[in-house]
C-alpha cells in the first residue's frame, strides 16, 4: 500500500529540480551563466516570487555544505608549484586588487553612514569577482591562456583564497560579543591552534595512508566516501572549535594538493559540490525581497555603478602597474567588476552573525547579482568598441602567448614504459603529468620525483581534472589492451584537440591501434628487439656501415608486412620475413610457410 506521507523535503526537492533544469539552460543560453540561474530559480520559488516555498531558512544549513565542498577544491588546485609560477600574478597583483578595491568600497560604506564592521564586510566582500562567470567568459573567448587571461586568473586565484580570512572575520565583527577575560581568551586560542593543528597532522600524515589503503579495495563508492568524510570531517573539526567550517576544508585540501589521490579526489566531489552550490544559490535567490529592490532601485543602481566604475578602473591601473599592456589591463577590467559567488557566502554568513540586518543584505545581494548581469554587456561593449577603433584604422595590440605557458602531456600508465616516455619529456621542460590505478606504482615513481596520481583512464572526470582538456598529446601507455581501448575513445569524445600516442603490446594490438587511428603507436618491444640485434651483430664483427643496411631492410619489411596484414589479415606478409636454412644464408623470403610466432611478434 503506497503512504500516504511524502517523505521529508520530497516536494521542496522536485520544487528546486523542476525549476533548476528550467532556469539555468535559459540563463546559460543568454549568456548570463549558471550562477544567474540558479539565483533566478530561486527568485521564481521563494517567498518573494511564486511562494512555492515560505522558509529558505530551512535548506541554508544543507547548502552551506555547498561552500564546504567548494572551498575543499580550491585547496586541492593550490598546487606549490603552480601557485609558485603565478607568485606574481597570484600574490602581487592579486591581493592588490583585494585590497585596494575592498579600501576604497569599505570607504563609500563609511561616507554613506553604515557602522565600521557593515563597510568592512560589504567593502570586502564586493571587491570579490566572479570565479565561475570571469572563467567562463574567458573559455568561451578562447582566451584563458592569454596573457590576460592568466592575469585574470591569477588575481581570481588569490580572490578565493581571500575568502578563507574574510569568513575567520566574521565572527570578530560580529555584535554582541560577551566580553571574555584574559583566561577566556586564551583558551580560545588554544582550542584554535588545536583544531588547525589537528586538521594538519592528520592531513600530512593519516590521509595520504588511508587513501593508499582504501584504494587496494577497488571499490570507488568506499573512495568516494571516504573523500566527503575528509572535507567535511576536517569542518566539523573547526566548526567545534567555534571556526568556519569552509577553513578546515579548505586546509585538508591544501594538504591533499600534492598528495598522488588528488585528481580523483577532485572528481568525486565535484557532482556534490556543484549540487549543493546550485542549492546554496537557489537559497540566496530566494531570500531576494524584490519588493524591497523595486522601492529602493535608485540605491541599487547607483551602487552597481559605483562598484563596477570603481573596481574597474582600480583593476586597470594595477594591470597597468604590474606590467599589462593598456589592451590587455582593459580587458581584464571589463572581465573582473562584477560581483561575486563569495559575496553570497560572506555576507550569508554576516546576515547568519547578526551583522547584517534583513534589508541590507537584500540590497547587497542585488547589487552583486547586477553587477554580474552587466558584465557581459560591458564585455560587448569593449569588443564593439575595438572593432570601431579598428576600422578607423587603430589596431588592437596582439594576443600574445602567455610567457609562462609550455606544452603539455598526460601520461596514462606509469609502468617502465611510461616512466621512460616521462623522462624523455621532462628533459625538454615539457610539463607532464602522469596517471596510474596502482597506488603502490605511483607511491615509487613519487619517490624518485615524478608528477604521479592515482586516477582510473576510463573516467573522463578524473581526465578533465588531472589537465586532459589543456593537453597537447595524451601518452597512452597502458598494459591492458582493453582499458585502452576505453581510454582511446574516451579522449577522442572528451578531449578532441589532444593527440593520441599509444604503446602497443604487441603486433595484433598495433593492428588494431592503426585501424583506430590513433596518431602515433609503436610496439613496446620493437625498438629494444632492433637496438638488441645491432649490438649483436658488432659483437660478431659485422661492418657498422652493413649493419645500418640490414636495420633499414629490417624495418623497411616490417613496415611492408604491417601495411599487408592491415589489408589481408595477421597472417599476410610471411613472405617478407628473413628466413635462415639449415646451411645456407638468409633468404629473401619464407621458405616453410606462415611464420608461428602469432600475434607474439613484436
Amino acid at each position: 500500500m503506497a503512504s500516504e506521507v511524502a517523505p521529508p523535503f520530497f516536494v521542496e526537492s522536485i520544487l528546486f529540480l523542476s525549476a533548476t533544469v528550467v532556469a539555468v539552460p535559459l540563463a546559460k543560453r543568454v549568456g548570463l551563466g549558471s550562477v544567474v540561474g540558479y539565483l533566478a530559480a530561486g527568485m521564481a520559488i521563494g517567498p518573494f516570487g511564486l511562494d512555492f516555498i515560505q522558509s529558505p531558512e530551512e535548506i541554508r544549513g544543507v547548502a552551506e555544505l555547498g561552500v564546504v565542498l567548494l572551498l575543499f577544491v580550491i585547496g586541492l588546485e593550490l598546487e606549490p608549484a603552480r601557485l609558485w609560477r603565478m607568485k606574481g600574478d597570484i600574490f602581487g597583483l592579486g591581493t592588490s586588487q583585494v585590497l585596494a578595491c575592498g579600501a576604497a568600497l569599505v570607504g563609500l560604506f563609511l561616507l554613506a553612514g553604515q557602522a565600521p564592521n557593515i563597510a568592512i564586510i560589504a567593502g570586502l566582500g564586493l571587491a570579490l569577482s566572479s570565479t565561475a562567470f570571469a572563467l567562463q567568459i574567458l573559455q568561451e573567448r578562447g582566451q584563458l591562456s592569454t596573457s590576460y587571461g592568466q592575469r585574470a586568473f591569477g588575481i581570481l586565484l588569490l580572490q578565493d583564497m581571500a575568502i578563507v580570512p574574510l569568513l575567520a572575520l566574521v565572527p570578530i565583527l560580529a555584535p554582541g560579543k560577551e566580553d571574555v577575560g584574559g583566561t577566556g581568551v586564551l583558551l580560545e586560542i588554544g582550542i584554535t591552534i588545536t583544531a588547525v593543528g589537528g586538521v594538519i597532522v592528520a592531513g600530512r600524515y593519516l590521509l595520504t595512508p588511508l587513501f593508499t589503503l582504501l584504494s587496494a579495495v577497488r571499490a570507488r563508492e568506499v573512495m568516494l566516501a571516504a573523500a566527503l568524510l575528509v572535507a567535511l570531517g576536517s569542518g566539523g573539526i573547526m566548526h567545534a572549535a567555534g571556526l568556519s567550517m569552509a577553513l578546515g576544508a579548505f586546509l585538508a585540501g591544501v594538504l591533499l594538493a600534492e598528495s598522488s589521490f588528488r585528481h580523483t579526489l577532485e572528481a568525486d566531489i565535484e557532482p556534490f559540490r556543484s549540487i549543493l552550490m546550485g542549492l546554496f544559490f537557489i537559497s540566496v535567490g530566494m531570500s531576494l525581497d524584490l519588493g524591497l529592490v523595486a522601492d529602493n532601485w535608485r540605491l541599487v543602481a547607483l551602487g552597481v555603478v559605483a562598484v563596477m566604475g570603481l573596481k574597474g578602473v582600480i583593476i586597470w591601473g594595477l594591470s597597468r602597474v604590474f606590467g599589462s599592456t593598456n589592451s590587455d589591463a582593459l580587458k581584464i577590467a571589463v572581465t573582473l567588476p562584477q560581483g561575486g559567488e563569495f559575496a553570497f557566502v560572506l555576507f550569508t554568513a554576516a546576515a547568519t552573525a547578526g551583522i547584517l540586518q534583513r534589508d541590507i543584505l537584500t540590497l547587497l545581494l542585488a547589487v552583486v547579482v547586477l553587477t554580474m548581469l552587466m558584465t557581459p554587456v560591458g564585455c560587448l561593449a569593449h569588443d564593439l568598441l575595438a572593432k570601431r577603433l579598428q576600422r578607423r584604422g587603430v589596431e588592437p595590440a596582439a594576443i600574445e602567448g602567455f610567457d609562462e605557458t609550455r606544452p603539455t602531456v598526460l601520461v596514462i600508465g606509469f609502468g617502465r614504459f611510461g616512466m621512460m616516455v616521462s623522462q624523455m619529456l621532462t628533459s625538454e621542460e615539457v610539463e607532464v603529468t602522469a596517471l596510474d590505478n596502482r597506488a603502490d606504482r605511483v607511491s615509487y615513481a613519487r619517490k624518485l620525483g615524478y608528477k604521479v596520481y592515482v586516477g582510473d583512464a576510463t573516467r573522463p572526470d578524473v581526465l578533465k581534472a588531472a589537465g586532459a582538456e589543456e593537453a597537447v598529446l595524451v601518452a597512452l601507455c597502458i598494459e591492458n589492451d582493453r582499458v585502452m581501448g576505453q581510454a582511446i575513445d574516451l579522449v577522442r569524445s572528451n578531449f578532441p584537440k589532444a593527440k593520441i600516442f599509444c604503446r602497443a603490446t604487441d603486433r595484433a594490438h598495433a593492428l588494431d591501434l592503426t585501424r583506430r587511428g590513433v596518431d602515433f603507436q609503436i610496439r613496446e618491444t620493437f625498438e629494444s628487439s632492433v637496438t638488441f640485434g645491432r649490438a649483436a651483430l658488432g659483437a660478431l664483427g659485422i661492418a657498422n656501415d652493413r649493419i645500418v643496411e640490414i636495420e633499414d631492410d629490417v624495418r623497411r619489411r616490417d613496415q611492408e608486412r604491417l601495411d599487408a596484414q592491415l589489408r589481408d589479415g595477421l597472417m599476410a606478409g610471411a613472405e617478407m620475413l628473413h628466413q635462415v636454412t639449415p646451411r645456407g644464408g638468409a633468404s629473401k623470403g619464407a621458405q616453410n610457410g606462415p611464420e608461428s610466432e602469432g600475434t607474439q611478434d613484436t
